[in-house]
């Protein structure tokens, strides 16, 4: 059986920028490509892929877009390779069970949390920015449907900036999962869990931070003490975007009530809810989540940042 390293060789593509940028001990972020092909609409898509990489750029970061494209797990993309993820239905949805068989069968794949989290620990990327975890879906002590995304959350070394668990989830049973598995959930600047759309879900996080530097310093000591696994840290939404309580929970649970009558459950679940609700809120929910996104990558950038400071400009390996 290959060890890691080589098998690294063979599967992973990493971009020279990034490559680069790894060996020199230069911050990196890791950006998700399931919201790109499976998460908007075409142009929408594309233009917040390119924004969100624009930001990590402007906040002295370099941005890592994966994917898994013709069998290759790739960190770092090309515009032509973002076009292709965004236009293309020959995109298949990954997470850590599909990456074998996309690669093995040179497929085309957009990465979950769960999968861009595994594949940017194998760059040696500590960093993720995504809108929301998955995580415990509603109902899910009769569907038992929770999210791979709180698995991988337990045993890869990598901290994910989010603006809490997706709305359409159970978020205090997500929270309850986090617990059950020692994942810390750290609110920055925020007392309470934030909802996604909403700065609020009326459940508390494990420990607040204020600073970019104070999060750095405990995924830090995290991975130093041995202690395997990522981190959440949870961003809310900015005011000035945040969506009104009763109209996103009213969509939600229309969206809810459409997705039961019409027997949709598992990977296509999550695309349909959020597809549905940007339909009952004529594009609010839509312009909310293209914003909360933008707010994490400023977050996860200052992150990346400090983490790379604190280490004296050396790349995080905690094996």
């Amino acid at each position: 059986m290959p060890k890691g390293n080589f098998m690294k060789n063979i599967y992973l593509d990493i971009h020279p920028e990034i490559q680069e940028a790894l060996t020199q001990g230069k911050p990196v972020v890791a950006l998700e490509s399931t919201i790109i092909s499976h998460g908007m609409p075409y142009p929408e898509n594309i233009k917040t892929a390119k924004e969100v990489e624009e930001i990590v750029r402007e906040n002295v970061a370099v941005p890592a877009t994966v994917a898994i494209l013709h069998g290759k797990m790739k960190v770092g993309l090309t515009d032509d390779d973002l076009e292709f993820l965004a236009t293309s239905k020959d995109i298949r949805k990954a997470s850590r069970r599909d990456i074998p068989y996309i690669v093995s069968q040179k497929l085309h794949g957009a990465t979950t949390v769960a999968a861009t989290m595994i594949i940017a620990e194998l760059a040696g990327i500590k960093v993720f920015v995504t809108g929301g975890i998955g995580g415990v879906h509603r109902g899910a002590l009769e569907t038992m449907d929770i999210s791979a995304d709180l698995q991988e959350l337990t045993k890869t070394d990598v901290a994910v900036v989010c603006a809490g668990p997706k709305a359409i989830l159970d978020i205090g049973l997500t929270l309850e999962y986090l617990e059950t598995h020692g994942v810390p959930v750290i609110g920055f600047q925020t007392n309470e869990m934030p909802a996604f759309y909403t700065r609020t879900s009326g459940f508390p996080v494990d420990i607040r931070l204020d600073s970019e530097k104070d999060i750095a310093e405990l995924l830090k000591v995290k991975w130093e003490l041995g202690l395997k696994g990522g981190a959440v840290i949870a961003n809310p939404i900015p005011a000035q975007h945040e969506m009104d309580h009763d109209l996103i929970n009213n969509a939600i649970k229309k969206a809810l009530v459409q997705a039961k009558k019409m027997d949709i459950i598992g990977k296509k679940i999550t695309p349909f809810l959020l597809d549905t609700i940007k339909e009952i809120t004529q594009g609010k929910s839509l312009a909310s989540n293209i914003e909360l996104i933008k707010n994490n990558v400023k977050v996860g950038s200052k992150i990346a940042v400090e983490l790379v400071k604190i280490c004296k400009n050396r790349i995080l390996t905690f094996d």
